[in-house]
């Protein structure tokens, strides 16, 4: 008897809730239009439809409502309502976060200390999906709001990162994929598989999708590039039960870091010792004490950039990338080369080791400059 194999069910960013949310708002504010659900572009390309679950309508402002759907996904964001709340301004489309959303309060995150936690690319997908609604020259404000969000925002990893009085708005795909430890082999191994039967036998492990960006930013090839999301790990075991013959560890410095500490499960709450691990090999390189009280106190390890860039330090990264390779190299029993390229969120590569540039090379990147 054939085995049924359910399939996984995907779901969206709170980022493409927001999004759908405003225009939905936008449409009753400019329109006259209350909708049900409404169509909108995914950053990566193509396009998703989500369910409006309310429209509020006044003669100055309205509010859309989506219900977030986070698929298969454990997310403790599922089922929370997002809100958009619209009005008409002139000038330029400003959008900011209410209840529910928090404020980041400390450095090294994608979003300046005193905004609201709202990343980026869906400040960038909300400001499209409106302004395609608005007359030329007509500008808003949207306010972004989850009213469940600080009840829930202790859930998260927001308190630690000095992100107070909600949740972040998130997501760089615009698509929660189902990531969790039982549903890992159905929706993360195929793609090891798929490499190899396309005759790739080098390949590019890489925690998320910013790691898929900057792969191709490297012209590494798209097909032999796996995302791991935090099971980095058990990929490198899979990898090591076929024939693969050399890894290359692409991430932000912040997850990468965790491996040179010999940790493969790269989950926060976890294991942590970023800090520590940081610390440890700047002063193996003589890091005066003073910089070591720094690295030890930073709230993000984005923070060490910054601090080792200052005091000319800038080989930490690089031999933290050679330690990460060295780990996982000895995780997989030596079975396949392994190399090590860490960046920043600013997209900079801090560092990478000689096994990196090795199987770079081999995979035809475009070459590195230190």
């Amino acid at each position: 008897m054939q085995e049924h194999k359910e399939e996984l069910k995907s779901g969206f960013t709170t980022g493409t809730c927001a999004a759908a949310a405003a225009k939905a708002a936008a449409l009753a504010l400019v329109k006259g239009t209350i909708v049900r659900d409404v169509s909108i572009s995914l950053p990566g390309g193509g396009q998703v439809v989500l369910a409006i679950s309310q429209v509020e309508m006044e003669e100055q402002v309205c509010r859309g409502a989506v219900v977030k759907d986070a698929g298969d996904d454990p997310d403790v964001t599922h089922g929370l309502t997002v809100v958009a709340e619209v009005s008409l301004q002139p000038g330029e489309i400003q959008i900011t976060g209410g209840i529910g959303v928090g404020t980041v309060t400390k450095p090294g995150l994608a979003v300046p200390v005193g905004e609201s936690a709202i990343n980026p690319v869906p400040r960038q997908m909300i400001e499209q999906e409106v302004r395609e609604i608005l007359g030329p020259g007509q500008g808003a404000k949207i306010v972004i709001s989850v009213p469940e969000g600080e009840r829930v925002a202790n859930l998260t990893m927001n308190p630690r990162l000095g992100i107070v009085g909600g949740i972040s708005i998130l997501g760089t795909g615009g698509i929660v994929r189902p990531m969790s430890e039982d549903a890992y082999r159905r929706s993360l191994v195929p793609q090891i598989d798929q490499a190899l039967a396309l005759g790739h036998r080098l390949l590019v492990l890489t925690p998320g999708r910013l790691g898929v960006k900057k792969a191709a930013e490297l012209a590494l090839p798209a097909a032999a590039v796996i995302e791991t999301s935090n099971f980095i790990g058990t990929m490198l075991e899979e990898c090591a039960k076929r024939p693969v013959e050399g890894v290359l560890l692409l991430g932000h410095l912040g997850k990468l870091v965790k491996v040179a500490a010999g940790i493969f499960h790269t989950l926060g709450k976890l294991a942590d010792g970023r800090r520590e691990t940081i610390a440890a090999h700047a002063a193996l390189l003589g890091a005066p004490r003073a910089v070591i009280e720094l690295l030890m106190n930073m709230n993000t390890a984005e923070e060490a950039v910054a601090i080792l860039h200052r005091y000319g330090m800038s080989q930490v990264f690089e031999n933290l990338s050679a330690a990460a390779s060295q780990r996982a190299a000895g995780y997989v029993r030596e079975k396949f080369r392994l190399g090590t390229v860490m960046y920043a969120l600013s997209g900079e590569i801090v560092g990478y080791d000689e096994g990196a540039r090795e199987i770079g090379e081999a995979l035809g990147w475009k070459i590195l400059s230190k």
